[in-house]
């Protein structure tokens, strides 16, 4: 079984992925990531999924992300800025197993948001606006020197300011610092952290507890018109997805808190989620779904069949369930809801909405890209797919995994990781460039490899709570997941529910049937669990690490001074540091291409092929570009430790 295992992975690393439909019945599966047994596709497309977020010479991945200019992660080729609507699903999700240099990538790209945001004081100009956005609103996105702090496409001149990106942005950073659990970074961030927050509670009804927001106040911006009065001006509405957002951002808040001990903190942010979801029963609708909005006037928004705005809001539902702002009973409710309607998934990806939107402040008919179908009106979104697939893994609708996944890679293998997917999710929104590449279609790797175990973080450590299909009888996640300092490797053996569990050999007790409690004082800095459901047997051998060994070979010059940095950090006991890992990840880049050129992969249109080849080398270069221009601002640091670095610097790069 085992020869058998190794060449189904080479085929199916060849390209041919058509083989899952002819062998998902077979028993054994060792792959770069993940090994196992039981349903070899549903394992395969879990190994895809995490080969996404190294070089990879097959798929686009998120090396392929990085941006030189602020050392950090860019939304796409084409678009040149950080947003919070996109990043949202593809980060909460990949958190949890990104290492570094990735870690700092995306905190500086999110510092971006949190460098730049509102104070109520300070001009924030946006073309011919010069906003001064309040103190603690974020965005829609940024560059260095550049924020748009309301949804920068439509009537600008009518929007809201960022109230749900506000939301979104804090729940990220909320959930990076949790996983970190960095003193120094949470006494930096936990100011601003509380000043959004302070900002939300802004637009509470005291009367309902419900928030409001005008025209473009929502995620999925600017879908959202607000309220329109009689005079065909448009003011504020109840929107649901601000206060889910909100509450799942005030839950992370609160356990930063309790972090950092600080009880006063903790009760009055406990007591504004506590409000907000008492609030909650009134966005719903009585089969247990949630609408869009509310006016003042009591009129509802997203009534499934209702005559007036008879559509379903996709994101609010997700979102609810993604976050656990629901409960159990209440997810499987909102899932019926979004099964029962077809033309919410026509091409296995989740739409924003379904039917057409009737109330927002543009016609539909008159422009291609308001249409039903195209972008915020019933577009298709990775960001949001991602956050649909964590409701899935909750629920166990390991089909609707697999299908998700599976219609990604055709996207995947094309090279057009486009965002967002036209026509209903089924055809990319730029089909003009030779290839395509966003930070969002990132979301669903993501998601299906968070999904696996969700965990949930908090101020104690990390619950566990494993979301595996009974057809898969073992599995390895050959990676670790981060809880601080420490790192968690993961087998399971059998189905059903969680029997016995044992850590480093040693019997761990702090589980349930459904669950297991990782309290992080109590677990060792590299913690090998092994989970045991229904009968399985004892427990099988330790999991190891993927490696990926660096070859000096093929390297041009470039590849060869990140190759004798990351070994000179090496030599000085810097081997584990982020500069480490930024040569490590350059030096494989430059590998990657190699181990492209070798692969017999189906070819792709000749300007395809080229723009897809050439990716790899831009890629590379633009590490290498990055880390000699951190170097450089090292040299100008004060920072003993960025002194000491820059002087191996400079002793390998002359």
């Amino acid at each position: 079984m085992k020869r058998f295992t190794i060449c189904l992975s080479l085929v199916s690393f060849m390209g041919l992925m058509p083989v899952f439909n002819s062998c998902i019945h077979a028993d054994a599966f060792d792959g770069v990531y993940y090994s196992g047994n039981g349903d070899v596709e549903y394992l395969e497309l879990l190994d895809v999924s995490r080969r996404m977020f190294a070089p990879d010479p097959e798929f686009q991945n998120m090396s392929m992300m990085y941006m030189p200019s602020w050392n950090g992660l860019v939304e796409g080729p084409t678009w040149d800025a950080w947003w919070i609507q996109n990043s949202y699903g593809t980060t909460y999700c990949s958190l949890p197993f990104l290492q570094e240099p990735f870690v700092t990538f995306l905190q500086n790209s999110q510092d971006l948001w949190f460098d730049q945001m509102g104070d109520g004081k300070t001009v924030r100009p946006f073309k011919d606006f010069q906003w001064i956005p309040p103190d603690g609103c974020l965005c829609d996105a940024a560059r260095p020197g550049y924020f748009i702090a309301k949804q920068g496409d439509g009537r600008v001149d009518i929007h809201d300011w960022g109230m749900e990106f506000t939301a979104a942005g804090l729940l990220m950073q909320a959930e990076l610092l949790l996983i970190s659990r960095d003193q120094e970074a949470l006494s930096r961030y936990l100011p601003k952290l509380e000043r959004c927050a302070d900002f939300l509670e802004t637009r509470r009804d005291p009367q309902n507890n419900l928030f409001l927001a005008g025209p473009a106040g929502n995620l999925l911006a600017p879908s959202f018109a607000g309220c329109k009065n009689e005079d065909g001006t448009f003011g504020k509405a109840y929107l649901a997805g601000l206060s889910i957002t909100s509450i799942a951002a005030l839950d992370r808040l609160i356990e930063l808190e309790s972090m950092m001990g600080r009880t006063e903190k903790v009760k009055l942010y406990a007591k504004r989620r506590d409000l907000a979801k008492q609030g909650l029963p009134a966005l719903m609708t009585d089969e247990g779904y949630f609408v869009k909005s509310i006016d003042p006037g009591g009129l509802r928004h997203g009534v499934y069949g209702a005559e007036k705005h008879g559509y379903f809001e996709s994101s609010p539902n997700h979102d609810a369930m993604c976050f656990r702002v629901v409960d159990d009973a209440q997810a499987e409710k909102i899932y019926q809801k979004i099964a029962s309607i077809p033309g919410l998934r026509p091409h296995d990806f989740i739409i924003a909405n379904c039917p057409g939107l009737d109330d927002m402040y543009l016609d539909p008919a008159g422009n291609w890209l308001w249409s039903f179908g195209t972008w915020v009106n019933g577009g298709h979104w990775s960001t949001c797919e991602a956050r649909m697939m964590m409701g899935y893994s909750r629920l166990g609708k390991y089909e609707d995994i697999r299908r998700s996944m599976k219609q990604l890679l055709t996207f995947a293998r094309q090279f057009r990781m486009d965002n967002p997917l036209v026509d209903f999710g089924a055809k990319v929104y730029q089909p003009k460039e030779p290839i395509n590449l966003c930070y969002d279609s990132f979301g669903p790797p993501a998601a299906m490899i968070r999904g696996l175990f969700e965990y949930l973080y908090t101020a104690e450590g990390l619950t566990l709570i494993p979301h595996i299909p009974d057809a898969i009888t073992q599995i390895k996640q050959k990676f670790p997941i981060r809880l601080g300092e420490k790192r968690i490797y993961l087998t399971a053996i059998g189905s059903g529910g969680i029997r016995e569990v044992t850590i480093n050999g040693e019997s761990w007790r702090r589980f349930d049937e459904r669950s297991i409690s990782l309290p992080y004082e109590s677990i060792p800095s590299n913690a090998n669990i092994h989970i045991l459901r229904g009968d399985a047997a004892a427990p099988v051998s330790p999991n190891r690490a993927a490696k990926t060994a660096l070859s000096t070979a093929n390297l041009d010059e470039n590849g060869k001074t990140l190759l004798k940095m990351h070994q000179a950090l090496q030599s000085n006991q810097l081997g584990d540091s982020y500069e480490a890992a930024h040569c490590r990840l350059g030096v494989q880049c430059f590998n990657v291409i190699h181990e492209r050129a070798r692969l017999a992969l189906p070819p792709l249109p000749e300007a395809s092929q080229k723009a897809a080849d050439q990716s790899y080398s831009d890629a590379a270069q633009r590490l290498y570009q990055g880390f000699v221009q951190l170097m450089e601002s090292y040299g100008e640091s004060q920072d003993d430790r960025r002194q000491r670095i820059h002087q191996i610097w400079k002793s390998v790069a002359n």
